[in-house]
């Protein structure tokens, strides 16, 4: 399935879905990393109980190494979340460019329920 053109630029709902996809994978591989790591000091400290000192040095070492990992892992999810953003900022612009009495028309709608709703309560 291609993505839409609009305004020359390449958009749509194609490009969204897969920025959504994108996003969930990430926040998946994020959430089994913590786990791992979480599973992995777990044991390192278990280990570390019974060998005494020198187990602690080496649990020491392979906590920071994965923590390392995941403080890189959770950079590169706020970069890739920072860039799907710009990206749909970039396409929603395109949009009230290209159908301006549309976004006037959504606006005021939401507009409407918003004020509907203020005053309900």
């Amino acid at each position: 399935m291609e993505p839409t053109q609009q305004n020359g630029k390449t958009g749509g709902i194609d490009s969204a879905a897969h920025g959504h996809a994108a996003g969930a994978d990430a926040r998946e591989r994020l959430m089994n990393d913590l786990k791992n790591v979480i599973g992995d000091v777990e044991s390192w400290l278990h280990d570390a109980r019974e060998h005494g000192a020198d187990g602690m040095a080496d649990a020491t070492a392979q906590f920071e190494e994965s923590l390392r990992t995941a403080k890189t892992d959770l950079l590169k999810l706020e970069d890739s979340m920072l860039a799907r953003t710009r990206l749909a900022a970039q396409q929603a612009n395109v949009y009230v460019k290209d159908n301006p009495w549309k976004a006037v028309g959504l606006g005021a709608a939401i507009g409407v329920i918003a004020g509907m709703l203020v005053a309900r309560k």
